[in-house]
């Protein structure tokens, strides 16, 4: 067959972007194309900038085209992640979830699942409707912070279509893959797996009329980060950090990885968790155990909004392990603290919202 850009086309036709469920030329993913004597030279954008996906679609680019134009054919295929304007545009995920938000950290164990919990549990306190989804893979704890250990979500009928219905706790309504898993054994997925599984939580659950969804995303900065990312249009993302020097290496981390290029998620905002320590016995006093304004030091310097600081008390371990958040509590510090920082998170995000309008 003769090598023009007409069969080039026809032949690149055949390839569907698996996200978007279209092929990549009528989808215009297709960019730079050049056909040279044996060579072909091409860009493409996907919705998944994750490197197995842009690997496989490397793979299905250079299979097809050497099937058709012969094993001898050089092909140059340069894959990237689709702009995060031409993705919102792309996608319909969610329709009735107005806004959707991520929750992050560089570094596991600085509490991100308890400023989620307590986060999704105030803004349900002022009346919004909120949803989380537990996307912490390796050790998922939604269920344990709302007391549902054990639950399963059902599947209903919505419109002839079985879907997953989540689990309603507390006003807040949670998918989370420790409802699909065994507590007692570990997770063990690989990248594209795990992807996949937390995509389903989106794509196959009826989260009806939402207007906060939160994510609790695993911590770090990897595959799975990506993948999730591209696949949600994502209105921002809260970075959460402790004092300590090593983990704000890992935050500042975390907000560059949503500033790149291919992700553009706008950071909403930085929380300082265990920022101090308060003994029951001596409320009054404040020991700084883990280091002084590391947080709210590096939101000024990255020019990053500073959403609060949330003390470590021995009341928001009992409250999580309890399965009632501690933002619930009746006018104690650690409530006000909460619902501080609930404040601060919808006056960012609001303007936020304005500013992109």
């Amino acid at each position: 067959m003769e090598l023009n850009r007409e069969e080039v086309l026809r032949v690149l036709g055949n390839i569907i972007e698996p996200d978007l469920k279209k092929d990549i030329v009528s989808s215009n993913l297709i960019e730079d194309l050049k056909i040279l004597e044996q060579r072909i030279e091409l860009s493409i954008q996907v919705s998944n900038p994750a490197l197995h996906a842009r690997k496989r679609m490397q793979e299905a680019v250079s299979f097809n085209l050497k099937r058709v134009f012969g094993s001898a054919l050089e092909v140059d295929c340069i894959v990237k992640g689709l702009p995060s304007e031409s993705k919102e545009k792309r996608r319909k995920i969610l329709p009735d979830v107005k806004y959707i938000v991520a929750i992050a950290s560089g570094k596991g164990g600085v509490g991100k699942s308890t400023i989620t919990s307590n986060l999704a549990g105030g803004l349900q306190k002022k009346g919004f409707k909120v949803g989380i989804v537990d996307a912490d893979i390796y050790g998922p704890s939604m269920p344990t912070m709302f007391d549902v250990v054990g639950d399963r979500p059902k599947m209903i009928d919505i419109d002839g279509i079985s879907m997953i219905e989540p689990i309603l706790a507390q006003g807040v309504k949670l998918l989370s893959i420790g409802f699909f898993t065994d507590q007692d054994n570990a997770v063990v997925w690989r990248g594209p797996m795990a992807s996949k599984a937390l995509t389903q939580m989106f794509t196959d659950a009826h989260w009806g009329e939402l207007d906060y969804l939160l994510i609790d995303l695993p911590p770090g900065t990897g595959d799975i980060h990506l993948s999730l990312v591209q696949a949600v249009p994502l209105d921002g993302v809260v970075i959460v950090s402790t004092p300590q020097e090593v983990a704000l290496a890992d935050a500042r981390r975390g907000v560059n990885m949503f500033k790149m290029d291919t992700l553009k998620v706008p950071v909403i905002g930085i929380v300082e968790n265990m920022a101090w320590f308060t003994p029951a016995e001596l409320p009054d006093n404040k020991y700084y155990i883990f280091g002084r304004d590391g947080a709210k030091n590096l939101a000024q310097g990255m020019n990053v909004p500073f959403l609060g600081s949330i003390p470590l008390v021995q009341s928001v371990c009992e409250a999580g392990d309890a399965g009632r958040p501690a933002v619930y509590q009746e006018n104690t510090p650690i409530s006000r603290a909460f619902d501080e920082l609930v404040h601060n998170f919808t006056e960012e995000l609001k303007n936020l919202i304005a500013t992109k309008k």
